[in-house]
Protein backbone atom coordinates (compact mmCIF):
# COMPACT_ATOMS: atom_id res chain seq x y z
CA UNK A 1 0.00 0.00 0.00
CA UNK A 2 1.41 3.39 -0.97
CA UNK A 3 1.46 6.40 1.31
CA UNK A 4 0.60 9.90 0.12
CA UNK A 5 2.35 12.80 1.82
CA UNK A 6 -0.32 15.12 3.05
CA UNK A 7 1.72 18.19 3.87
CA UNK A 8 2.90 19.72 0.66
CA UNK A 9 6.00 21.44 1.99
CA UNK A 10 7.09 19.43 5.03
CA UNK A 11 10.80 19.74 4.22
CA UNK A 12 10.56 23.50 3.98
CA UNK A 13 8.71 23.79 7.29
CA UNK A 14 11.09 21.47 9.10
CA UNK A 15 14.09 23.42 7.72
CA UNK A 16 12.46 26.70 8.78
CA UNK A 17 11.86 25.26 12.24
CA UNK A 18 15.52 24.23 12.44
CA UNK A 19 16.76 27.72 11.53
CA UNK A 20 14.41 29.43 13.96
CA UNK A 21 15.38 27.03 16.72
CA UNK A 22 19.06 27.62 15.97
CA UNK A 23 18.61 31.37 16.19
CA UNK A 24 16.90 31.03 19.58
CA UNK A 25 19.61 28.70 20.87
CA UNK A 26 22.28 31.16 19.79
CA UNK A 27 20.44 33.94 21.58
CA UNK A 28 20.22 31.91 24.77
CA UNK A 29 23.88 30.84 24.68
CA UNK A 30 25.24 34.33 23.99
CA UNK A 31 23.87 36.57 26.77
CA UNK A 32 26.97 38.79 26.67
CA UNK A 33 25.74 40.23 23.36
CA UNK A 34 22.58 41.44 25.00
CA UNK A 35 20.21 39.61 22.67
CA UNK A 36 16.71 39.21 24.07
CA UNK A 37 14.67 36.08 23.36
CA UNK A 38 11.31 36.84 21.71
CA UNK A 39 8.52 34.88 23.37
CA UNK A 40 6.42 35.34 20.26
CA UNK A 41 9.15 33.70 18.17
CA UNK A 42 9.28 30.75 20.57
CA UNK A 43 5.50 30.34 20.38
CA UNK A 44 5.62 30.52 16.58
CA UNK A 45 8.30 27.80 16.49
CA UNK A 46 6.22 25.54 18.71
CA UNK A 47 3.07 26.21 16.66
CA UNK A 48 4.88 25.29 13.41
CA UNK A 49 6.32 22.18 15.00
CA UNK A 50 2.91 21.13 16.26
CA UNK A 51 1.24 21.79 12.90
CA UNK A 52 3.65 19.36 11.27
CA UNK A 53 3.07 16.89 14.07
CA UNK A 54 -0.69 17.30 13.78
CA UNK A 55 -0.75 16.59 10.04
CA UNK A 56 1.37 13.50 10.51
CA UNK A 57 -0.76 12.25 13.39
CA UNK A 58 -3.98 12.82 11.41
CA UNK A 59 -2.61 10.95 8.43
CA UNK A 60 -1.38 8.00 10.45
CA UNK A 61 -4.52 7.72 12.59
CA UNK A 62 -6.79 7.95 9.55
CA UNK A 63 -4.70 5.44 7.66
CA UNK A 64 -4.84 2.98 10.55
CA UNK A 65 -8.60 3.38 10.90
CA UNK A 66 -9.22 3.00 7.16
CA UNK A 67 -6.99 -0.07 6.95
CA UNK A 68 -9.03 -1.69 9.72
CA UNK A 69 -12.34 -0.65 8.10
CA UNK A 70 -11.59 -1.82 4.56
CA UNK A 71 -9.63 -4.93 5.50
CA UNK A 72 -12.63 -5.98 7.56
CA UNK A 73 -14.92 -5.40 4.56
CA UNK A 74 -12.58 -7.41 2.32
CA UNK A 75 -12.26 -10.25 4.82
CA UNK A 76 -16.04 -10.50 5.20
CA UNK A 77 -16.49 -10.63 1.45
CA UNK A 78 -18.30 -7.29 1.18
CA UNK A 79 -15.86 -5.82 -1.36
CA UNK A 80 -12.93 -6.82 -3.57
CA UNK A 81 -10.99 -3.56 -3.79
CA UNK A 82 -11.35 0.14 -3.04
CA UNK A 83 -9.71 3.45 -3.81
CA UNK A 84 -10.18 6.05 -1.08
CA UNK A 85 -9.42 9.77 -0.94
CA UNK A 86 -9.91 12.23 1.90
CA UNK A 87 -9.24 15.93 1.33
CA UNK A 88 -9.15 18.48 4.13
CA UNK A 89 -8.80 22.09 3.09
CA UNK A 90 -6.26 22.32 0.29
CA UNK A 91 -4.42 19.15 1.38
CA UNK A 92 -4.85 15.54 0.35
CA UNK A 93 -4.86 13.76 3.69
CA UNK A 94 -5.38 10.25 2.32
CA UNK A 95 -5.16 8.78 -1.17
CA UNK A 96 -4.90 5.03 -0.77
CA UNK A 97 -5.84 1.71 -2.30
CA UNK A 98 -7.18 -1.35 -0.51
CA UNK A 99 -7.69 -4.90 -1.70
CA UNK A 100 -7.24 -6.29 -5.20
CA UNK A 101 -7.73 -5.08 -8.74
CA UNK A 102 -8.63 -8.62 -9.76
CA UNK A 103 -9.74 -11.23 -7.22
CA UNK A 104 -7.87 -13.95 -9.14
CA UNK A 105 -4.46 -12.26 -8.88
CA UNK A 106 -2.40 -10.42 -6.28
CA UNK A 107 -2.25 -7.04 -8.03
CA UNK A 108 -3.13 -4.48 -5.36
CA UNK A 109 -5.24 -1.36 -5.70
CA UNK A 110 -3.16 1.79 -5.25
CA UNK A 111 -3.81 5.51 -5.48
CA UNK A 112 -3.37 5.48 -9.29
CA UNK A 113 -5.57 2.45 -9.99
CA UNK A 114 -8.36 3.47 -12.37
CA UNK A 115 -12.06 2.78 -11.73
CA UNK A 116 -15.08 3.60 -13.85
CA UNK A 117 -17.00 6.42 -12.16
CA UNK A 118 -20.51 5.90 -13.49
CA UNK A 119 -22.82 8.73 -12.43
CA UNK A 120 -20.07 10.56 -10.57
CA UNK A 121 -19.52 11.81 -14.14
CA UNK A 122 -22.67 13.92 -13.76
CA UNK A 123 -20.86 16.08 -11.21
CA UNK A 124 -18.16 16.87 -13.77
CA UNK A 125 -20.81 17.84 -16.33
CA UNK A 126 -22.58 20.12 -13.87
CA UNK A 127 -19.37 21.93 -12.93
CA UNK A 128 -18.36 22.27 -16.59
CA UNK A 129 -21.73 23.80 -17.43
CA UNK A 130 -21.29 26.32 -14.60
CA UNK A 131 -17.80 27.13 -15.89
CA UNK A 132 -19.12 27.76 -19.40
CA UNK A 133 -21.99 29.80 -17.99
CA UNK A 134 -19.50 31.99 -16.07
CA UNK A 135 -17.64 32.52 -19.35
CA UNK A 136 -20.82 33.64 -21.11
CA UNK A 137 -20.89 30.62 -23.43
CA UNK A 138 -24.35 29.40 -22.40
CA UNK A 139 -27.05 29.96 -19.80
CA UNK A 140 -29.19 27.83 -17.51
CA UNK A 141 -32.30 29.06 -19.33
CA UNK A 142 -31.13 27.94 -22.79
CA UNK A 143 -33.71 25.68 -24.42
CA UNK A 144 -32.73 22.11 -25.29
CA UNK A 145 -34.72 22.33 -28.54
CA UNK A 146 -32.63 25.31 -29.70
CA UNK A 147 -29.47 23.18 -29.58
CA UNK A 148 -30.65 19.70 -30.57
CA UNK A 149 -32.58 19.30 -33.80
CA UNK A 150 -35.65 17.08 -33.57
CA UNK A 151 -35.88 17.11 -29.77
CA UNK A 152 -39.45 17.02 -28.45
CA UNK A 153 -41.05 15.98 -25.17
CA UNK A 154 -44.78 16.39 -25.10
CA UNK A 155 -46.36 19.19 -27.12
CA UNK A 156 -44.53 22.22 -28.47
CA UNK A 157 -45.40 24.35 -25.45
CA UNK A 158 -43.91 21.80 -23.07
CA UNK A 159 -40.85 21.26 -25.28
CA UNK A 160 -40.14 24.99 -25.41
CA UNK A 161 -39.96 25.15 -21.62
CA UNK A 162 -37.31 22.44 -21.17
CA UNK A 163 -34.00 24.14 -20.40
CA UNK A 164 -30.41 23.23 -19.65
CA UNK A 165 -31.24 23.77 -15.97
CA UNK A 166 -34.06 21.20 -16.21
CA UNK A 167 -31.97 18.41 -17.69
CA UNK A 168 -29.01 19.04 -15.36
CA UNK A 169 -31.34 19.05 -12.34
CA UNK A 170 -33.31 15.91 -13.33
CA UNK A 171 -36.51 17.93 -13.62
CA UNK A 172 -37.30 17.76 -17.35
CA UNK A 173 -40.61 15.98 -16.74
CA UNK A 174 -39.52 12.77 -18.46
CA UNK A 175 -40.39 9.45 -16.75
CA UNK A 176 -37.77 7.83 -14.53
CA UNK A 177 -34.75 6.51 -16.49
CA UNK A 178 -36.27 7.25 -19.88
CA UNK A 179 -34.22 5.55 -22.62
CA UNK A 180 -31.39 4.46 -20.34
CA UNK A 181 -31.64 1.19 -22.28
CA UNK A 182 -30.84 3.04 -25.52
CA UNK A 183 -27.80 4.68 -23.95
CA UNK A 184 -26.53 1.28 -22.83
CA UNK A 185 -27.23 -0.09 -26.32
CA UNK A 186 -24.79 2.52 -27.66
CA UNK A 187 -27.14 4.66 -29.76
CA UNK A 188 -25.90 8.18 -30.56
CA UNK A 189 -27.41 10.85 -28.33
CA UNK A 190 -28.71 12.79 -31.31
CA UNK A 191 -30.74 9.73 -32.30
CA UNK A 192 -32.02 9.18 -28.75
CA UNK A 193 -33.02 12.85 -28.52
CA UNK A 194 -35.40 12.46 -31.47
CA UNK A 195 -37.15 9.53 -29.81
CA UNK A 196 -38.31 11.57 -26.80
CA UNK A 197 -41.26 12.78 -28.87
CA UNK A 198 -42.80 9.36 -28.26
CA UNK A 199 -42.57 9.84 -24.48
CA UNK A 200 -45.43 11.29 -22.43
CA UNK A 201 -44.20 13.76 -19.75
CA UNK A 202 -45.12 13.01 -16.12
CA UNK A 203 -44.94 16.68 -15.11
CA UNK A 204 -44.24 20.14 -16.42
CA UNK A 205 -40.53 21.07 -16.61
CA UNK A 206 -39.11 22.05 -13.23
CA UNK A 207 -41.94 20.59 -11.14
CA UNK A 208 -40.77 17.05 -10.32
CA UNK A 209 -37.51 15.17 -9.72
CA UNK A 210 -37.15 12.16 -12.04
CA UNK A 211 -33.69 10.67 -12.45
CA UNK A 212 -32.33 10.43 -16.00
CA UNK A 213 -29.26 9.29 -17.92
CA UNK A 214 -30.24 9.87 -21.56
CA UNK A 215 -31.90 13.22 -20.90
CA UNK A 216 -29.07 14.36 -18.63
CA UNK A 217 -26.47 13.39 -21.26
CA UNK A 218 -28.02 15.86 -23.71
CA UNK A 219 -26.31 18.57 -21.65
CA UNK A 220 -23.05 17.43 -23.21
CA UNK A 221 -24.52 17.98 -26.68
CA UNK A 222 -25.65 21.47 -25.67
CA UNK A 223 -22.19 22.33 -24.35
CA UNK A 224 -20.59 21.06 -27.54
CA UNK A 225 -22.86 23.17 -29.73
CA UNK A 226 -22.34 26.33 -27.66
CA UNK A 227 -18.56 26.00 -27.13
CA UNK A 228 -17.76 24.31 -30.48
CA UNK A 229 -15.79 21.59 -28.70
CA UNK A 230 -16.93 18.19 -27.49
CA UNK A 231 -17.32 17.55 -23.79
CA UNK A 232 -14.16 15.45 -23.52
CA UNK A 233 -12.04 18.28 -24.93
CA UNK A 234 -13.73 20.85 -22.72
CA UNK A 235 -13.23 18.82 -19.54
CA UNK A 236 -9.63 18.04 -20.42
CA UNK A 237 -8.61 21.61 -21.20
CA UNK A 238 -10.55 23.37 -18.46
CA UNK A 239 -10.01 20.94 -15.58
CA UNK A 240 -8.02 17.76 -16.10
CA UNK A 241 -4.84 19.30 -17.54
CA UNK A 242 -4.67 22.25 -15.09
CA UNK A 243 -5.27 19.88 -12.14
CA UNK A 244 -2.78 17.31 -13.50
CA UNK A 245 -5.38 14.56 -13.38
CA UNK A 246 -3.12 12.19 -15.29
CA UNK A 247 -5.02 8.89 -15.10
CA UNK A 248 -8.45 10.15 -16.14
CA UNK A 249 -10.08 8.97 -19.38
CA UNK A 250 -13.39 9.19 -21.22
CA UNK A 251 -13.24 6.38 -23.78
CA UNK A 252 -13.18 2.60 -23.80
CA UNK A 253 -9.88 2.17 -25.63
CA UNK A 254 -7.84 4.20 -23.13
CA UNK A 255 -9.30 2.32 -20.18
CA UNK A 256 -8.80 -1.06 -21.82
CA UNK A 257 -5.13 -0.31 -22.56
CA UNK A 258 -4.36 0.99 -19.07
CA UNK A 259 -2.12 -1.34 -17.06
CA UNK A 260 -3.45 -0.25 -13.68
CA UNK A 261 -7.21 -0.86 -13.81
CA UNK A 262 -9.47 -2.35 -11.16
CA UNK A 263 -11.66 -4.85 -12.98
CA UNK A 264 -15.37 -4.99 -12.07
CA UNK A 265 -16.68 -8.01 -10.16
CA UNK A 266 -19.96 -9.81 -9.62
CA UNK A 267 -20.88 -11.99 -6.65
CA UNK A 268 -22.47 -15.43 -6.65
CA UNK A 269 -22.71 -18.29 -4.16
CA UNK A 270 -19.11 -19.13 -5.08
CA UNK A 271 -17.87 -15.65 -4.20
CA UNK A 272 -16.57 -12.80 -6.34
CA UNK A 273 -15.56 -13.26 -9.97
CA UNK A 274 -14.03 -10.68 -12.32
CA UNK A 275 -16.01 -9.32 -15.27
CA UNK A 276 -15.00 -7.82 -18.58
CA UNK A 277 -15.05 -4.08 -19.14
CA UNK A 278 -18.01 -3.01 -21.26
CA UNK A 279 -18.70 -0.13 -23.65
CA UNK A 280 -21.65 1.38 -21.80
CA UNK A 281 -21.96 5.18 -21.48
CA UNK A 282 -19.02 6.22 -23.64
CA UNK A 283 -21.69 7.63 -25.97
CA UNK A 284 -23.02 9.61 -22.97
CA UNK A 285 -19.91 10.90 -21.19
CA UNK A 286 -21.82 13.55 -19.23
CA UNK A 287 -24.04 10.89 -17.65
CA UNK A 288 -21.53 8.14 -16.88
CA UNK A 289 -18.52 7.86 -19.20
CA UNK A 290 -15.58 9.04 -17.07
CA UNK A 291 -12.92 6.82 -15.45
CA UNK A 292 -10.36 7.98 -12.88
CA UNK A 293 -8.11 7.00 -10.00
CA UNK A 294 -8.58 7.94 -6.37
CA UNK A 295 -5.65 10.37 -6.67
CA UNK A 296 -7.40 12.12 -9.55
CA UNK A 297 -10.58 12.35 -7.48
CA UNK A 298 -8.64 13.90 -4.61
CA UNK A 299 -7.37 16.63 -6.93
CA UNK A 300 -10.91 17.12 -8.24
CA UNK A 301 -12.28 17.50 -4.70
CA UNK A 302 -9.73 20.22 -3.94
CA UNK A 303 -11.27 22.23 -6.78
CA UNK A 304 -14.82 21.43 -5.65
CA UNK A 305 -14.01 22.75 -2.18
CA UNK A 306 -12.94 26.06 -3.75
CA UNK A 307 -9.17 25.76 -3.45
CA UNK A 308 -8.36 26.32 -7.14
CA UNK A 309 -9.91 29.69 -7.85
CA UNK A 310 -7.35 30.23 -10.58
CA UNK A 311 -9.27 27.48 -12.44
CA UNK A 312 -12.82 28.16 -11.28
CA UNK A 313 -14.31 30.86 -9.12
CA UNK A 314 -16.20 29.87 -5.98
CA UNK A 315 -19.29 31.80 -7.05
CA UNK A 316 -19.55 29.72 -10.23
CA UNK A 317 -19.11 26.52 -8.23
CA UNK A 318 -21.86 27.60 -5.87
CA UNK A 319 -24.33 27.80 -8.76
CA UNK A 320 -23.68 24.12 -9.43
CA UNK A 321 -24.45 23.27 -5.81
CA UNK A 322 -27.61 25.36 -5.48
CA UNK A 323 -30.72 23.21 -4.79
CA UNK A 324 -33.07 23.23 -7.79
CA UNK A 325 -35.64 20.50 -7.11
CA UNK A 326 -36.50 18.53 -3.96
CA UNK A 327 -36.03 14.76 -3.92
CA UNK A 328 -39.13 13.66 -2.07
CA UNK A 329 -39.92 10.39 -0.32
CA UNK A 330 -37.78 8.42 2.11
CA UNK A 331 -36.75 5.31 0.21
CA UNK A 332 -33.24 6.40 -0.83
CA UNK A 333 -30.20 5.11 1.04
CA UNK A 334 -28.82 8.60 1.67
CA UNK A 335 -32.09 9.61 3.29
CA UNK A 336 -31.21 7.18 6.08
CA UNK A 337 -27.86 8.82 6.84
CA UNK A 338 -27.50 10.22 10.40
CA UNK A 339 -29.27 13.53 10.95
CA UNK A 340 -30.78 13.65 7.45
CA UNK A 341 -33.48 16.30 6.99
CA UNK A 342 -34.07 16.69 3.25
CA UNK A 343 -32.47 16.17 -0.15
CA UNK A 344 -32.40 18.19 -3.36
CA UNK A 345 -30.80 18.01 -6.79
CA UNK A 346 -28.69 20.86 -8.15
CA UNK A 347 -26.77 20.60 -11.41
CA UNK A 348 -25.32 17.10 -11.42
CA UNK A 349 -25.19 16.99 -7.60
CA UNK A 350 -27.42 15.97 -4.74
CA UNK A 351 -27.58 18.42 -1.86
CA UNK A 352 -28.51 16.96 1.53
CA UNK A 353 -29.42 18.96 4.60
CA UNK A 354 -28.59 17.29 7.90
CA UNK A 355 -28.32 18.16 11.59
CA UNK A 356 -25.13 17.66 13.57
CA UNK A 357 -24.75 18.85 17.17
CA UNK A 358 -27.99 20.84 16.86
CA UNK A 359 -26.61 22.70 13.82
CA UNK A 360 -27.94 22.37 10.27
CA UNK A 361 -25.29 21.59 7.64
CA UNK A 362 -25.14 20.33 4.07
CA UNK A 363 -23.54 17.50 2.11
CA UNK A 364 -22.84 17.75 -1.62
CA UNK A 365 -23.06 14.20 -2.87
CA UNK A 366 -23.47 11.75 -5.70
CA UNK A 367 -23.31 8.00 -6.17
CA UNK A 368 -22.32 6.12 -9.28
CA UNK A 369 -22.83 2.63 -10.67
CA UNK A 370 -21.82 1.19 -14.04
CA UNK A 371 -20.39 -2.14 -15.25
CA UNK A 372 -20.57 -3.43 -11.62
CA UNK A 373 -18.46 -0.57 -10.24
CA UNK A 374 -20.02 1.31 -7.30
CA UNK A 375 -18.77 4.70 -6.15
CA UNK A 376 -19.56 7.54 -3.75
CA UNK A 377 -18.35 11.13 -3.44
CA UNK A 378 -19.35 13.62 -0.73
CA UNK A 379 -18.25 17.12 0.19
CA UNK A 380 -18.86 18.69 3.60
CA UNK A 381 -18.36 22.43 2.95
CA UNK A 382 -18.75 23.40 6.61
CA UNK A 383 -15.80 21.17 7.49
CA UNK A 384 -13.87 21.91 4.25
CA UNK A 385 -13.81 18.14 3.80
CA UNK A 386 -14.11 15.81 0.82
CA UNK A 387 -14.49 12.01 0.79
CA UNK A 388 -14.46 9.75 -2.28
CA UNK A 389 -14.69 5.95 -2.34
CA UNK A 390 -14.36 3.91 -5.54
CA UNK A 391 -15.31 0.22 -5.47
CA UNK A 392 -14.78 -2.44 -8.14
CA UNK A 393 -17.86 -4.34 -6.97
CA UNK A 394 -21.50 -3.42 -6.62
CA UNK A 395 -21.40 -3.67 -2.85
CA UNK A 396 -24.00 -2.73 -0.25
CA UNK A 397 -21.14 -1.10 1.66
CA UNK A 398 -21.58 1.89 -0.66
CA UNK A 399 -24.83 2.79 1.09
CA UNK A 400 -23.10 3.67 4.37
CA UNK A 401 -19.43 4.18 3.48
CA UNK A 402 -19.70 7.99 3.40
CA UNK A 403 -21.21 8.47 6.89
CA UNK A 404 -18.93 5.69 8.18
CA UNK A 405 -15.79 7.48 7.00
CA UNK A 406 -17.15 10.89 8.05
CA UNK A 407 -17.50 9.51 11.57
CA UNK A 408 -13.94 8.14 11.47
CA UNK A 409 -12.59 11.50 10.27
CA UNK A 410 -14.41 13.39 13.03
CA UNK A 411 -13.14 11.03 15.71
CA UNK A 412 -9.54 11.26 14.49
CA UNK A 413 -9.48 15.03 14.08
CA UNK A 414 -11.31 15.84 17.31
CA UNK A 415 -9.24 13.53 19.52
CA UNK A 416 -5.85 14.40 18.06
CA UNK A 417 -6.61 18.15 17.86
CA UNK A 418 -7.46 18.13 21.56
CA UNK A 419 -4.31 16.26 22.51
CA UNK A 420 -1.98 18.40 20.35
CA UNK A 421 -3.53 21.59 21.76
CA UNK A 422 -2.90 20.38 25.31
CA UNK A 423 0.66 19.36 24.47
CA UNK A 424 1.37 22.70 22.82
CA UNK A 425 0.07 24.62 25.84
CA UNK A 426 2.26 22.51 28.13
CA UNK A 427 5.35 23.13 25.98
CA UNK A 428 4.86 26.90 25.89
CA UNK A 429 4.19 27.06 29.63
CA UNK A 430 7.26 25.00 30.47
CA UNK A 431 9.57 27.50 28.72
CA UNK A 432 8.65 30.19 31.20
Amino acid sequence: MQRFKIFRKPTFLIFTFFLLTLSVVRSVTAPDKGVAISTKKIEKIIVDQNEIKLYKVHQQKLNDALVAYFESAIASGDIVGAGVSIVKGDSIVISEGFGKRNIEFNDKVDKETVFRLGSLSKGFAGVLAAKLKSEGVLNWTDKVSDYIAGFELGDSTNTNHITLANILSQSSGAPYHSYTNLVEAGLPLTEIAKRFKAVAPISKPGEMYSYQNAMFALSGEMMQKSAHQDITTLLTNKFFKPLKMNTISMDYQTLEQSKNVALPHSKSHNGWKPLKLNHHYYNAVAAGGISASTLDMAKWMELLLGHHQEIMDKSALQETFTPFIEIKGNNKYYQRWPGHISSYYGYGWRIHKFVENDEQKIILHHGGSVNNYRNEIALYPDADLGICVLLNSNSKLARTVIPDIYKIVNEVFNKTNSKITMDRHAEITSIY
